[in-house]
């Protein structure tokens, strides 16, 4: 049975009553959502909507059963990544430099126009030797202020999704943006100015290893893959970062204007977690 603190969580991110896997025993399920923070109530943030605009495909219809979440896909094919030789080959490349020179480098960046606008950039925060990378698309005025990705109201929300899967910020999980420089007004940011900052993401990755990627939100996931195409029809599916799967879900600042789509978020968290114990497994 959930404690308090659980059912929190789980009502923090609209899924209560709590759906769990079909074909998984209910306690292996239940140990997803184990030894949450406490939510109080006045941290419900449904309803709180940022300026942020962001562009998203409808995504596919998904039925939600009681004691089973139809859309986890019921094995990811992982034998690709059991062994991986050139994984991350950027490593060993002569461009690719370290922690301190990387961070010089984007604090100092004036590439493109969204530096004019911008105060100071926004690096990324974490375990740089997670094995969970978690990427957005932009710094909010929030983040900028405070020099940290993901504050404020939908900050608050990842850390919930990560607390429902038993992660934590810092704790084997790094958190960066494609874009470092918060955009003037919150608009989007055009294809030139994601290109120009796009490298430095890829760094990072380089730099970190990590062993699963997820994109949160359309310019997340389009970046990383290299193509454009809609939410939708990227959710849902295993895809390939440079020989580290990649999957893909809502951005959070989305979720707080549509919760309604927390039920398919938590069943995208349910399919990174299955790929990450499969990972795990092949050792």
């Amino acid at each position: 049975m959930l404690n308090l603190r659980d059912e929190n969580v789980m009502r923090e991110l609209n899924l209560y009553p709590l759906w769990v896997r079909k074909n998984v025993p209910s306690s292996e399920s239940a140990s997803l959502v184990a030894d949450q923070p406490q939510v109080s109530p006045s941290d419900d943030v449904v309803g709180r909507v940022s300026t942020r605009q962001e562009t998203i495909g409808q995504p596919k219809a998904v039925e939600l059963q009681p004691q089973g979440v139809g859309r986890v896909s019921a094995e990811p094919n992982l034998h690709q990544y059991t062994h991986k030789p050139d994984l991350h080959a950027a490593c060993t490349n002569e461009n690719t430099i370290d922690w301190p020179a990387l961070k010089q480098q984007v604090a100092s960046c004036t590439a493109c126009k969204l530096r004019a606008g911008c105060t100071q950039t926004v690096f990324g925060a974490g375990d740089e030797n997670a094995d969970w990378l978690f990427v957005g698309d932009w710094p909010t005025t929030e983040d900028v202020a405070q020099d940290q990705p993901f504050v404020g109201q939908a900050g608050k929300l990842l850390d919930n999704m990560l607390a429902s899967i038993k992660l934590k910020r810092g704790q084997n999980v790094y958190i960066a943006n494609v874009v470092k420089c918060g955009p003037a007004e919150n608009h989007v940011p055009t294809h030139d100015e994601i290109a120009q900052c796009l490298p430095y993401l890829q760094q990072q990755i380089a730099l970190i290893k990590p062993k699963v990627i997820v994109a949160l939100g359309k310019t997340a996931a389009t970046a990383l893959l290299g193509k454009d195409a809609t939410l939708g029809s990227l959710r849902g599916k295993l895809h390939d970062y440079q020989g580290v799967p990649l999957l893909i879900t809502y951005h959070p600042a989305y979720l707080l204007r549509t919760p309604a789509e927390k039920a398919h978020a938590w069943d995208d968290l349910c399919m990174a977690v299955e790929t990450m114990k499969q990972l795990q497994g092949t050792k």
